[in-house]
């Protein structure tokens, strides 16, 4: 049964393992996060009532907190420890997260029209509380358990021994479920058994008031950048299956390629990242590093930042040679359309999401994933011909504009609709 005092228009959006108000680059925060956030602004702008229910990390941070800019609200629900926990030991404090959504319920009198649930922990807590609320469920899984199995390199990168097999649970329950690339959809129908008309694809977000060209003289100097030194970029999570362990080796080939008297004038900034996984990260190919620093004398080649704002990304991106995503699976690719839409060429790994996301030789460059000197080489192409590392970042400027958050509610309210919840 529903919750009492029902009130139409009301989304409960799932995201248990990760807060979409939580700061961007953690081990466990990224386009997903940005994701959440963004959806739900624009579907509240639109009238709906959202309530993303998240599990509480932070002691001192409050149960619920509005956004009063948009009407949404975060809702923060006890379980397991109040603090940072990795995601791969948070399956056994689903039930006492569901019970805690209940319980809000209970005590605030919400209800909602639909769940929206988001990776395939929440997931599993939709299903829960749908055979106590008899309400649709749209699932989002982000990422699929088989797919990141097929790239991982060793125990330490395995997920969770029974998530694939909660996946194939949630799409046999699931009403819809929505994959963000024509490749992610096609993956479900390889890997899992699901009901092909239950798939819709509908594509990632981004936000083009805060995400957009910005004058690159003007963007250096908010950021304090020397003249004359060309900067690389590297946002996300330093995740394995991001691959920055690739990045770092083809930094190593390109200064080889550049020759000492031009890779001085180089950096390459990390954005993302605590200061443990940034020792993890600079001691994982010491000798690689090692070589550069002593032979080169690049003591600042590889700089990393840490977490940052995502009022400061536009500035970083626009300051940026190329943006770099060496990952080994991507669903999407949040990251590659948000310095598309700063007018930065984007050179990326051929896999996942990042095949439609970035157009070869349009935007920016496709090269074989795990592969340093092919990413090497087209680093160096970018770098020594401007007239083409204008054109790319021109192109996909044009291009990030078709991929606005209201063209994706659109679609996602059409979704909704089809489930007989209509706004």
């Amino acid at each position: 049964m529903k919750c009492e005092a029902s009130v139409t228009h009301r989304i409960a959006m799932l995201s248990m393992h990760t807060s979409p108000l939580a700061a961007l680059g953690g081990k466990e925060t990224g386009g997903m996060n940005v994701y959440v956030r963004e959806l739900s602004h624009t579907l509240c702008s639109r009238g709906w009532h959202v309530d993303t229910f998240t599990r509480a990390q932070d002691p001192s941070a409050p149960q619920v907190q509005p956004q009063p800019e948009t009407g949404c609200r975060t809702i923060h629900i006890p379980a397991g420890p109040l603090e940072r926990v990795d995601r791969r030991e948070l399956y056994q404090y689903l039930p006492e997260f569901v019970r805690g959504v209940q319980s809000f319920c209970a005590e605030n009198g919400a209800s909602y029209d639909l769940i929206h649930s988001h990776y395939w922990l929440s997931g599993w807590a939709a299903r829960e509380l749908r055979r106590l609320w008899n309400v649709p469920v749209v699932q989002m899984f982000h990422t699929l358990g088989r797919m990141k199995e097929l790239v991982a390199n060793g125990a330490d990168q395995q997920e969770d021994s029974n998530r694939a097999q909660v996946e194939q649970e949630i799409m046999d329950f699931a009403d819809r479920i929505v994959a963000a690339t024509p490749l992610d959809r096609q993956q479900m129908l390889d890997l899992y058994s699901v009901a092909e008309a239950k798939i819709a694809v509908i594509p990632c977000g981004i936000n083009l008031n805060l995400f957009r060209p910005i004058n690159e003289q003007i963007a250096r100097e908010k950021l304090g950048l020397p003249d004359g030194r060309r900067l690389l970029l590297f946002v996300g999570r330093l995740d394995p299956v991001k691959g920055l362990d690739v990045l770092l080796k083809a930094m190593c080939e390109l200064t080889r390629r550049l020759k000492p008297y031009r890779a001085k004038d180089l950096s390459l900034a990390v954005i993302g990242g605590d200061r443990e996984s940034h020792l993890e990260a600079m001691t994982s190919y010491p000798e690689c590093l090692q070589e550069i620093r002593q032979e080169l004398g690049l003591e600042d080649l590889v700089i990393f930042v840490g977490s940052r704002a995502q009022e400061d990304l536009p500035y970083y991106y626009s300051a940026a040679a190329a943006c770099v995503m060496p990952s080994l699976y991507e669903s999407f690719g949040m990251v590659a359309l948000e310095a598309m839409a700063c007018g930065t060429p984007v050179i990326a790994s051929r896999v996942g999401g990042l095949t439609f996301t970035v157009r070869d030789g349009e935007t920016g460059f496709l090269v074989p994933e795990g592969n340093p000197e092919a990413l090497a080489e087209k680093l160096e192409l970018v770098l020594r011909d401007n007239c083409l590392r204008q054109r790319l970042g021109h192109r996909a400027a044009q291009v990030a504009r078709s991929y606005s958050w209201d063209v994706v509610a659109d679609e996602i309210e059409q979704l909704y609709a089809e489930l007989g919840v209509e706004n």
